[in-house]
């Protein structure tokens, strides 16, 4: 099975995004390294490193950390000024991971605003190409994210991901991350074993299971196909509780990072009863 977790908040410090983690069983968390509403950006300083992978060795259930980029970032636009904004603002998070020790930053593709899917794919491509040139060496990886294809956004089809792979100059430095919501917005259904089989499978074909480096586990607000881009906690929404059985039960997925991006509820509520559904599924 997968480590399961959820999306945790930064809040009083990233420690306490782990000890929140902790306190609702995590296996892994994903966090945002600093605030995910403003551009201004910062280094992490030596004593911010240490405290953080101190808090991590201490931690009693959270073993693994993921990080997500921000969503202000657009990598797919055709505008120079403002790409060019994101992708610096990508390589400070990639040096704030770096530093922190963590081992995957998420990033979504990002949006073409009007001048066609094409260009959207050449420039997510272009894009990862100046942040990988700057970070190299690294161990911190890139995962592209799939996403529902709310109005210009590229990375809905595999076929889109394996087309902005393919055009980077490192295809073997860009991994993937798997959202379960935006994967049914965008039309690929999951409901049956024999669908989920049916979509890894296509996986594995365009983009190989061994890029798959963490999943996140979202019910879906909306039908399938309807490309709009919202969460529902696990069980309340349009995929239900049930899809996720072959998922976490996967062997090839087996200490992979599977993180809720749910409404956590009062005091984490939700996150826990969320979690403690998946494990039930458990074979």
């Amino acid at each position: 099975m997968g480590l399961l977790g959820a999306h945790m908040s930064i809040a009083g410090g990233l420690c306490k995004a782990i000890e929140r983690g902790d306190d609702v069983g995590c296996e892994a968390i994903q966090i945002f390294t600093q605030s995910n509403r403003t551009w201004k950006t910062s280094s992490v300083t030596e004593e911010e490193s240490r405290a953080f992978k101190t808090c991590l060795k201490k931690a009693k259930s959270v073993k693994r950390v993921i990080a997500h980029n921000s969503y202000l970032l657009n990598l797919s636009t055709d505008n120079t000024e403002a790409r060019k904004k994101s992708v610096d603002f990508f390589i400070v998070m990639m040096e704030r991971c770096e530093a922190l020790g963590i081992e995957s930053l998420i990033t979504h593709p990002g949006s073409h605003l009007g001048a066609g899917e094409e260009i959207g794919i050449k420039r997510t491509s272009q894009s990862l190409n100046e942040v990988l040139k700057v970070c190299a060496g690294f161990k911190t990886q890139i995962l592209l994210e799939n996403t529902a294809g709310q109005g210009d956004c590229v990375g809905h089809t595999l076929e889109h991901l394996q087309k902005i792979m393919l055009g980077s100059k490192e295809p073997e430095n860009i991994f993937f991350c798997f959202d379960t919501q935006h994967a049914f917005a965008a039309g690929y259904d999951l409901r049956t074993p024999e669908a989920y089989k049916k979509l890894f499978q296509k996986f594995d074909k365009l983009l190989s299971l061994k890029k798959l480096k963490a999943f996140h586990l979202n019910d879906a607000l909306k039908e399938m196909g309807c490309r709009v881009d919202r969460h529902a906690n696990i069980g309340k929404g349009f995929l239900g509780v049930e899809a996720f059985r072959p998922l976490i039960n996967d062997s090839r997925f087996k200490n992979i990072p599977m993180c809720l991006e749910t409404d956590p509820g009062e005091e984490m509520e939700n996150y826990r009863s969320e979690l403690g559904q998946l494990r039930l599924l458990l074979n």
